[in-house]
């Protein structure tokens, strides 16, 4: 009997990747497409250039098909992950009316201006891509997270004509929405020709970017904590219902239909901080990485793992791309002393990000009076020990590596394979697709030395640099009013 075969996609920030995998969660084999810089003429603009979303796509599957040595026809089906709060203006046609805009512009903070005659149509990126592959106008509804006029009781477009007026996009600019796990349509000739993926296949639903990969690291208790690192690094829980205001947490919608997750605050441009630094190393970093014959890094990692917890007090505040209603916020390192170099630098982004987690994961978990007893980590940051180990003494928890730790892709898999009947329940699935790797557990004197830095030092910078960010803000931008800016944030 011959074995079926799943493809994967997760759609991101700097690339996009394609997996196949096998029913029992395998990596067959994998494609990658990378994406452009960018396009950032000001603070506020951030779009993709050219048609790079779906350019990126096509040469990830041609990538992943090259190599694929079995027979195309035991590929049943195709999961589309795709990152979320991103806003595509297209034609009438489907075509793109405008650059394609990310999560990091300013505009998806803000309802939609329809102040191009062109745009017929408003939608995520996922629904773009599902155009693209398969000519339908449709797209998951669990990925309109953010400006979006969205009803989470029905889990369908709001009729609430306020909420329409709200967010400024009538029902008729809008994709038709399906649930997690639904056959959007199937790959068309066209885009067969182009990706190398095989016409005719279904395309399945996942959710965003986060909650499939959630799905993905085998999130189904509500006693596990995910945290999801990428350029966005998100902290995510298990939800049971609507909460009520909440204020250090907020529902989506998950992998699973007509189930929520409870994210809590996470770190804009977080792991690009690390991508950053090591970039500013260049060719110095090159250079000896090659010499100790690994990459650069598994020698930042090799070289930071000799500093010692705390990094003899240098720390990081990781502010490289502020919330919109903080504007005068920068990132910081403070602690420097002459005998430190970029191996305490990097140390210190790793601690600092943990350490934030753990301070919005206290706020939400006590808010809500519930907390985990374990934590999973995703993502490629996680293929470091030493990243492992921090999380687990500033946690002070049992923390868990899955097998395939970038597992936004396999989540779109499980997604698909439950869609299509393959699974009867997301909790088979994920029995046979998700395996682990490794968990690290805490070590007593760095979680004592992690919490003393964290509590008396850490927790309280802000206290201290805000003022000071303020009135740098006020010289080269005017005066910042804080209560207007979050007024200005909450009625968007």
């Amino acid at each position: 009997m011959s074995k079926k075969y799943i493809i994967g996609i997760d759609g991101g920030s700097q690339s996009t990747k394609v997996v196949m995998y096998d029913l029992d969660g395998n990596v067959i084999c994998e494609g990658k497409g990378a994406l452009q810089p960018m396009y950032t003429p000001d603070a506020d603009t951030v779009e993709h250039p050219d048609d790079d979303l779906w350019t990126s796509l096509c040469c990830a599957g041609k990538d992943l098909m090259r190599q694929f040595t079995g027979d195309p026809a035991d590929i049943v089906g195709i999961g589309l992950g795709s990152i979320r709060c991103c806003r595509a203006l297209l034609k009438a046609d489907g075509t793109p009316a405008a650059q394609l805009i990310s999560w990091q512009d300013a505009r998806v903070t803000r309802p939609y201006e329809h102040a191009d005659s062109s745009v017929a149509w408003v939608t995520s990126f996922s629904g773009y891509l599902t155009h693209r592959l398969t000519g339908e106008f449709k797209d998951n509804i669990a990925n309109y997270f953010g400006q979006w006029p969205v009803d989470y009781q029905t889990w369908d477009w709001s009729r609430d004509p306020q909420v329409i007026r709200k967010f400024q996009i009538p029902r008729e600019m809008l994709f038709d929405v399906q649930m997690p796990g639904t056959v959007l349509g199937k790959i068309t000739s066209q885009a067969a020709q182009v990706t190398g993926f095989p016409c005719d296949l279904p395309l399945v639903c996942t959710t965003s970017d986060k909650p499939v990969e959630a799905l993905g690291a085998g999130l189904l208790d509500d006693k596990t904590v995910v945290i999801s690192l990428g350029t966005y690094i998100a902290l995510m829980m298990n939800g049971k219902a609507l909460p009520t205001d909440p204020v250090h947490y907020w529902p989506i919608m998950s992998s699973i239909p007509e189930t929520l997750l409870y994210e809590g605050y996470g770190i804009r441009r977080g792991m690009w901080t690390v991508s950053w630094l090591r970039d500013m190393l260049g060719e110095s970093l090159l250079k000896e990485a090659a010499a100790s014959g690994v990459s650069p890094e598994d020698y930042l990692n090799h070289r930071a793992s000799a500093v010692s917890p705390g990094c003899d007090g240098l720390m990081a505040v990781l502010d490289w791309l502020t919330n919109p209603w903080e504007p005068y916020k920068r990132g910081i390192f403070i602690g420097f002393n002459a005998t430190m170099d970029y191996a305490w630098m990097y140390r210190a982004i790793l601690e600092s990000i943990a350490m934030t987690l753990k301070n919005n994961y206290d706020s939400m978990a006590g808010e809500m009076n519930h907390y985990a007893s374990r934590l999973i980590v995703t993502g490629g940051g996680s293929n470091s020990d030493l990243f492992m180990q921090i999380f687990a003494d500033v946690f002070n928890l049992p923390t868990q590596r899955n097998t395939i730790n970038s597992c936004a892709s396999l989540g779109a898999a499980i997604n698909t394979a439950v869609g299509l009947g393959l699974y009867p329940s997301y909790e088979d699935a994920i029995r046979k697709m998700v395996h682990v790797k490794d968990i690290f557990e805490p070590v007593r004197q760095n979680v004592e030395r992690y919490a003393a830095i964290n509590q008396g030092i850490f927790k309280e910078l802000p206290r201290y640099t805000d003022p000071i960010l303020k009135k740098s803000y006020a010289i080269f931008h005017g005066e910042v009013n804080e209560e207007e800016s979050i007024q200005s944030w909450s009625n968007a």
